[in-house]
């Protein structure tokens, strides 16, 4: 009997799977694992909500419009080679499960717990039964295909690889679209359908794009520049994370105090290696946020306040002191710390430097142009996704908000010396 199931998304309207395709029924099924629905409770865009209110969306969701966006370009490939088609299940099953192992909150997890969200996919994948046992139904070797796809080593397939994880994969083009969306922005508006039509294959096998679909992917990496400074890199996310961090600090600092702690956020705080699959699928973010509230209203200074900070959105503050140098960074930081100590604020925790640098393109992973007769590199061929390749490099001073008049009077003095 045929089921088909739909999901309307607000990117990609009606999603339909039908489960008289097989590799459309295997992701049916893979959806309604334990561990994918866990994704419906990880937010794709962290504490960005703090921030963008409409910032609620899930990993989940981000899941199926990775999928959908790979099946339309495999599509499109297999009709300009129609032995790609080989490719289906693993294409399908990775596009669907690349984001697996993420924690609570998304990349913050990466940021205030030893955690590596690909590797955690890779593992799932490869070794968690429930997900294993589906993909080897289909064919016995699914697993580790998919599995290395998510590993940064050596691959068994450019083209692939290309798909799932280069600069421009079906996972960024998504996202791209999908976070504008939700965060109520347009720097994302990418011509996905122009992209997806200027997809080739060049002479080495591996996926190219034709001259036509340069200026789509010009556009594409713009707004993915734009998309970092304006809502990734945020100082309002760097806060955040900042916070976030903190709170885990002080608790691996402060642990003799008796802190209240669920075994499985225990493992992921103190041992990350002994974290097994039913204590990874419990962190999630509604686990992590009781976890916080119980900790604001229970524990000790200065873990109470920071959660305090988080929960009520009463953040510390930032200012960007990207224009000064090394050393007058450190200056306004020794500035910062004194008037913290000075208002009782212990200023290894409520204040510091955060850094970041951000390269709007990587030339060693990315497509070849491919008109037929020549194959040529993207930068080679377009000055301005050459002018992307330069890391954007970042600095905010983090504080308590009842030092930022003095803060900001001192970093224009520093300024003008």
């Amino acid at each position: 009997m045929s089921i088909k199931r739909i999901f309307h998304d607000p990117i990609h309207k009606e999603i339909v799977f039908d489960s008289r395709k097989p590799e459309e029924l295997m992701i049916m099924e893979l959806i309604d694992t334990v561990a994918f629905q866990r994704l419906r409770r990880i937010k794709q865009l962290g504490a960005a909500s703090l921030l963008f209110h409409g910032a609620e969306s899930s990993r989940f969701t981000h899941s199926i419009g990775v999928f959908c966006i790979a099946r339309k370009i495999f599509k499109n490939l297999v009709e300009a080679k129609s032995s790609f088609c080989e490719n289906k299940f693993v294409l399908y099953g990775a596009a669907l499960l690349h984001d697996l192992g993420h924690g609570p909150l998304s990349h913050t997890s990466e940021a205030i717990f030893d955690h590596n969200h690909e590797e955690w996919s890779r593992n799932l994948v490869q070794n968690y039964s429930p997900i294993n046992s589906i993909l080897k139904k289909y064919d016995n070797e699914l697993p580790n295909k998919i599995g290395e796809l998510f590993e940064s080593k050596q691959i068994f397939s450019k083209p692939l690889k290309t798909l799932i994880s280069s600069e421009i994969d079906c996972d960024r083009l998504d996202y791209l679209l999908r976070d504008s969306y939700n965060t109520g922005t347009k720097y994302g508006l990418v011509d996905l359908e122009r992209i997806i039509s200027a997809l080739t294959f060049s002479p080495d096998g591996n996926i190219a794009i034709k001259p036509k679909g340069v200026i789509a992917i010009e556009h594409f990496l713009v707004l993915r520049n734009l998309m970092y400074r304006t809502i990734y890199n945020h100082r309002i996310n760097e806060i955040s994370t900042w916070i976030l961090g903190k709170i885990i600090d002080t608790i691996k600092h402060n642990y003799e105090k008796n802190i209240w702690l669920d075994e499985s956020l225990y493992k992921w705080i103190f041992a990350s290696a002994k974290v097994d699959f039913d204590d990874f699928i419990r962190n999630d973010d509604i686990t992590f946020y009781y976890h916080l509230i119980r900790w604001k209203d229970e524990s000790f200074e200065p873990l109470s306040t920071l959660c305090k900070m988080f929960i009520d959105r009463d953040l510390l503050k930032a200012s960007d002191i990207s224009f000064l140098s090394k050393l007058k960074r450190l200056e306004i930081l020794a500035f910062a710390r004194k008037l913290c100590e000075s208002k009782n604020y212990d200023s290894g925790t409520f204040c510091g430097i955060k850094e970041r640098s951000f390269s709007g393109f990587e030339a060693n992973n990315a497509l070849q142009i491919w008109d037929g007769t020549l194959q040529n590199s993207l930068e080679n061929s377009s000055s301005l996704i050459k002018a992307l390749i330069k890391p954007k490099e970042s600095a905010f001073i983090i504080y308590p908000s009842v030092i930022k008049n003095e803060i900001q009077n001192q970093i224009s003095i520093i300024k003008n010396t």
